[in-house]
């Protein structure tokens, strides 16, 4: 039976939104205004469409808010867990687990098959690794471009708050923020290839390389790395998983 779920993917910096029907995801929104800009969206997505609110979330002082918003929208809300997740996990706590990176790593094998090492690229660089076997084996947290910017920024008298811009480092920093730009840009980069390198090693497997989160395509631009970037994988694992629910 085809489902209609509302699926919802709460981040540290923006929430994403959308509709998922049958495994397709439609309509997304990326919402940067926190609770009240998301709920509007998923408010309006709602009429006739929607069986169920789909839910992965990494902040959970939100949690309480959006089952209040569930609850008055008449939508029965099912939150991505390692118990209902498709795959078999290795690992020796699963309950500790995100469920982004859970989300992340169900929709990047239904989508791109095993062995698969997804990255998210959000507020932390995240990376799950599934071998052949569709084995879930553990992953990798790191920093991401926010924190990296904004640390330099708090920590330090008088650097400025680097600006994303075009993702094209300078020959060498001339100024304060072209310094500040390169080693953001070209180290970024470096730490992404050598997690990429250290876990084929590890595993001996030739991962398919999956990419997603907001900033998935400045990050890999010109980083030489054989990388699908799907920007709404962990909608579509939220709704992939939370749909065996119903």
């Amino acid at each position: 039976m085809a489902r209609r779920l509302i699926v919802v993917d709460v981040g540290n910096t923006s929430t994403a939104v959308g509709r998922w029907f049958d495994g397709k995801v439609t309509d997304v929104s990326h919402c940067d205004g926190g609770f009240d800009e998301a709920a509007e969206r998923v408010a309006a997505l709602v009429p006739g469409t929607a069986e169920a609110m789909a839910y992965a979330s990494v902040v959970p002082k939100a949690d309480r808010r959006w089952r209040a918003l569930a609850k008055r929208l008449g939508l029965p809300l099912v939150p991505v867990t390692h118990e209902i997740f498709p795959l078999r996990l290795d690992y020796p706590d699963p309950s500790t687990i995100g469920p982004d990176r859970l989300a992340d790593a169900a929709g990047a094998v239904e989508r791109y098959g095993a062995p698969v090492l997804v990255m998210d690229f959000g507020t932390a660089l995240t990376a799950a690794v599934v071998t052949k076997d569709r084995v879930w084996r553990g992953g990798v947290i790191a920093p991401g471009f926010p924190l990296m910017r904004d640390y330099l920024f708090e920590r330090t008298a008088k650097l400025p708050r680097m600006e994303l811009g075009s993702g094209i480092a300078p020959r060498i920093g001339r100024t304060t923020e072209e310094a500040m730009r390169f080693g953001a840009i070209v180290g970024y980069r470096g730490m992404v290839r050598e997690i990429v390198a250290e876990l084929k090693r590890n595993f001996r497997e030739d991962f398919r390389l999956v990419a997603t989160g907001g900033f998935a395509g400045w990050a890999l631009r010109d980083a030489g790395l054989d990388f699908t970037i799907d920007p709404t994988l962990t909608l579509y694992g939220t709704g992939l998983i939370c749909s065996r629910e119903l």
